[in-house]
């Protein structure tokens, strides 16, 4: 179904009970943020806001809040952009099936985007930024945030909508330095386009023109969060997606997206940055307050009876998982062609999305040899730390199979295959010194920290324990060893305190575990987690996977029994041991206000507007 509007979409899943209203007056402040997470956890349907306090604006999230809903709003299309991507990589087919493909190339119509012949929208009215339903998500946020933002910008170089860039980037309207009305902060990360229009606008020493889209046919959102290749414009990607060209119209000279429900456009001047943040993240912590762009507000529009569409973010899954699926199910194979050999690359949501990769590839290079042991998968990891936003990943977890029955998304039973056949005196390999995302702080700085690859292939050489070894049980200084699943152990420590107290908690661990009869039974544990509370890890894999790789830097927390480095190969005859306790520097970990958590009772209980959710 082509959507005209973002009502037009809330009026279609309302008709089929995925939506609900609120009529009761909602606090923008932390209230409409904690119904979300709630209604969000329950796997409810998307949410209207019809009485924002403060606003007069209406407010809806959780529009996207589920596969099969995402699925359901794009139902239409979807197929179709599915075969229009595959006959990108493969253009041959449709000159063999044209009939069959004739629907593709009809669709494609849609990509090119449509100027209004008007100047100035009519339909539009100018407002101000303190109108916009200014809502915080957590308690200690800088202040309001935009989270479903499009952000348009264009090419210095080669101007025009067909080279522009749309893309999400959160954009803080509220709070510290920011003059209310006229300044709001633009936070985008390493490898975004929008990076590369502001550093030809910076060298030309004019500023970048930016507009900023909410609302509008829910395929502009997608469109902007959808990773495709520099130089294809999102904008025709939204046409196909929604059934409908992308209209838009210039005014002061900016672009102005004609379908969206609000408009800011400003500019962006060189080295003009301002403290934005903290914000709670995708990853579950505060990202902090960082120096980024400030934004200059020129103007605010808004639709008659517009609506301000929002998500909210936290400790994963969230509604942006649901946006990482469906961009799944769009592209399909395409990682496939973009890196030889590759089969699946998985980034793990429950860890953020960034810290953990997972991989399965191939391993043709030398089918004679008699030993199976790393060779390509080795090369193919390489290209995945070299691919776009896979560049940011800390963990990357390489095999290959033979048998084609593994997959990267039954996630432990992939740990469980790696981890049987993984030799750690040879299958680890550290990135020392390099990039990782902008929202993890367990690295040394901003966008800084280190990477590890481990590149397991070849027959199994172990069997995993699913008990726990009595020399983990005779521990001094470590307790409550926990299983957490086959072949990976907790075990907790005191707090950690510097890295100077690790290493010599790691030595007191390593004289406790270095003799051959406690290395014989640490062969079947190759991998045990230091943390701070093994109970809560060993309680799930999501929690394992959360806790293991957003609190460790490679570098400075993989440590091993018996470890050595020949020839700078760093490698271990006992276990390997990521310590995956709570550093000093590392983010605070984003938590639930009780108080609002009280407020929000009345909606959900008996009588209450959201009773039916939760029962």
């Amino acid at each position: 179904m082509a959507y005209r509007s973002l009502e037009n979409c809330l009026l279609d899943l309302e008709k089929t009970g995925q939506l609900i209203r609120i009529k009761e007056e909602v606090d923008p402040y932390l209230e409409m943020a904690a119904i979300h997470l709630r209604v969000h956890q329950a796997k409810g349907p998307a949410i209207l806001f019809e009485n924002v306090k403060g606003c007069k604006y209406r407010a809806a999230s959780n529009i996207f809040g589920t596969l099969e809903r995402s699925k359901f709003i794009f139902r239409d299309t979807l197929s179709v952009v599915q075969k229009l991507i595959e006959l990108k990589d493969d253009p041959v087919k449709a000159i063999k099936s044209p009939f069959k493909n004739f629907s593709a190339g009809m669709a494609a119509l849609k990509a090119l985007p449509k100027k209004n012949p008007f100047s100035k929208p009519v339909f539009y009215e100018e407002i101000k930024i303190s109108d916009l339903p200014l809502i915080q998500h957590w308690p200690k946020d800088g202040g309001a945030f935009v989270t479903l933002p499009q952000v348009y910008t264009e090419d210095a170089d080669k101007p025009g909508i067909m080279n522009a860039n749309l893309g999400m980037y959160r954009i803080q309207l509220s709070g510290n330095e920011y003059a209310l009305d006229k300044e709001i902060g633009l936070h985008y990360q390493l490898h975004r386009g929008i990076g590369v229009h502001q550093t030809k606008a910076d060298k030309k020493g004019t500023p970048l023109k930016v507009s900023v889209f909410a609302g509008g046919p829910p395929s502009h959102s997608v469109a902007a969060v959808m990773p495709l290749p520099e130089g294809i414009s999102e904008m025709t990607f939204a046409g196909v997606l929604g059934g409908r060209r992308f209209r838009y119209a210039h005014l002061d000279g900016y672009c102005i997206s004609t379908d969206a429900d609000f408009v800011i456009t400003g500019e962006v001047m060189p080295n003009n940055n301002k403290p934005e943040g903290p914000f709670g993240d995708h990853l579950g912590y505060y990202s902090l307050q960082h120096d980024f762009p400030v934004m200059k507000v020129h103007k605010v529009f808004a639709k008659k009876n517009a609506i301000w569409p929002f998500t909210v973010v936290g400790r994963p899954p969230q509604e942006d998982t649901s946006f990482g699926a469906l961009i799944h199910e769009i592209t399909g194979h395409v990682m496939q062609q973009e890196i030889p050999g590759v089969k699946e690359v998985h980034a793990v949501d429950a860890s953020g999305v960034h810290p953990l990769l997972l991989a399965i590839g191939s391993e043709r290079y030398t089918p004679y040899a008699p030993a199976k042991q790393p060779a390509e998968i080795l090369t193919i990891a390489n290209h995945i730390l070299g691919t776009g936003q896979l560049s940011l990943a800390k963990f990357l977890f390489i095999t290959a199979d033979d048998t084609n029955k593994l997959t990267t998304h039954n996630v432990q039973a992939y740990f469980e295959f790696i981890l049987q056949r993984i030799q750690l005196q040879r299958d680890v390999h550290f990135y020392t010194n390099t990039t990782i995302d902008t929202l993890d702080y367990s690295g040394t700085g901003l966008n800084t920290g280190s990477k590890v690859v481990f590149a397991a292939y070849g027959k199994i050489i172990r069997t995993l324990t699913v008990d726990v070894p009595d020399c983990l049980n005779e521990l001094h200084e470590f307790e409550n060893p926990k299983i957490v699943m086959p072949g990976v152990i907790a075990i907790q420590s005191n707090p950690f305190v510097n890295y100077e107290q690790a290493k010599k908690e790691m030595d007191i661990l390593n004289d406790q575990l270095n003799s051959e009869n406690q290395l014989n039974q640490l062969q079947t544990v190759p991998i045990i987690i230091l943390c701070d509370n093994s109970s809560f890890i060993s309680e799930s894999v999501q929690n394992f996977l959360w806790v293991t790789f957003t609190r460790c830097n490679p570098s400075h927390d993989i440590y091993g029994i018996g470890s050595f480095t020949e020839n700078k190969h760093w490698g271990c005859n006992g276990s390997l041991i990521i310590d995956a306790r709570i550093k000093p520097h590392h983010a605070p970990v984003l938590e639930l206000d009780a108080t609002i958590e009280r407020k929000i009772d009345r909606l959900f209980a008996k009588g209450g507007s959201l009773q039916t959710i939760i029962s």
